[in-house]
């Protein structure tokens, strides 16, 4: 089932995010914060032009394991399925 409201620390977060600030917020799995920096990134690309070839990120992520990283990156292919974006992700090991 879709969520239909934000979050705690979506509605926490969100505004301050969306409007240019830099936001900290620590709260437990499940919570949103995925989406939340999400959405942030995905707005600050769309609203401005690209300025940089297409093969040059317009975004990096960096997360502590291999794990993390692929949800992120299925985070943000779910949540950008719409957009004319591109996600990959890379890890070591």
């Amino acid at each position: 089932m879709p969520l239909t409201r934000l979050t705690h620390v979506q509605d926490e977060v969100l505004p301050a995010a969306l409007a240019g600030d830099d936001v900290v917020a620590q709260a437990q799995t499940g919570s949103g914060k995925t989406a939340a920096y999400l959405l942030t990134i995905f707005k600050h690309i769309l609203e401005r032009p690209r300025a940089t070839p297409a093969e040059v990120p317009r975004a990096l992520i960096v997360a502590p394991t291999r794990e993390l990283a692929v949800q992120i990156s299925n985070d943000a292919e779910d949540l950008g399925r719409h957009l004319d974006l591109k996600v990959h992700v890379v890890f070591g090991g």
